[in-house]
């Protein structure tokens, strides 16, 4: 039987994630790596990054562990790619359409020029991913 609670703490989870005003790369400025994760990665991927999210059970496809991305391609981390799949430029085309948000469409800010905001995009991108580095697990 269909829990409804469940449900709709995880409605909950997700509508306040996607009410949450777009953020400026100004104001992400000063934000870790680890304040990024949480803020923009934690509610699907989960606080430990290990795919366990609160909204994870409501997605058609589980989201990635995100501690064995070295283990599982042979201890190479793979940052190029993350950068790529975190800023939208890389589609995973066996998991049919894209469920991850474009986060780097997310960081570019509004402000100065376009080449400012895709330099800040692109600076707090390496950090999430530098910190998604930090979390694995062999």
């Amino acid at each position: 039987m269909f829990n409804r609670s469940v449900f709709s703490m995880a409605a909950l989870a997700l509508g306040t994630i996607l009410a949450a005003p777009t953020s400026s790369a100004e104001e992400l400025s000063t934000y870790t790596g680890a304040q990024l994760y949480t803020r923009f990665c934690a509610a699907c991927h989960g606080r430990t990054a290990e795919g366990n999210g609160p909204v994870a059970p409501f997605f058609k496809l589980a989201p990635p562990d995100l501690t064995q991305l070295a283990k599982r391609r042979g201890g190479e981390f793979p940052t190029e790619k993350l950068q790529q799949i975190i800023d939208g430029r890389a589609n995973l085309a066996p998991h049919g359409s894209r469920q991850m948000p474009v986060w780097g469409i997310e960081f570019v800010s509004a402000e100065g020029t376009a080449a400012e905001g895709r330099a800040g995009a692109d600076t707090l991108i390496a950090r999430l991913v530098e910190y998604l580095r930090s979390l694995q697990v062999s």
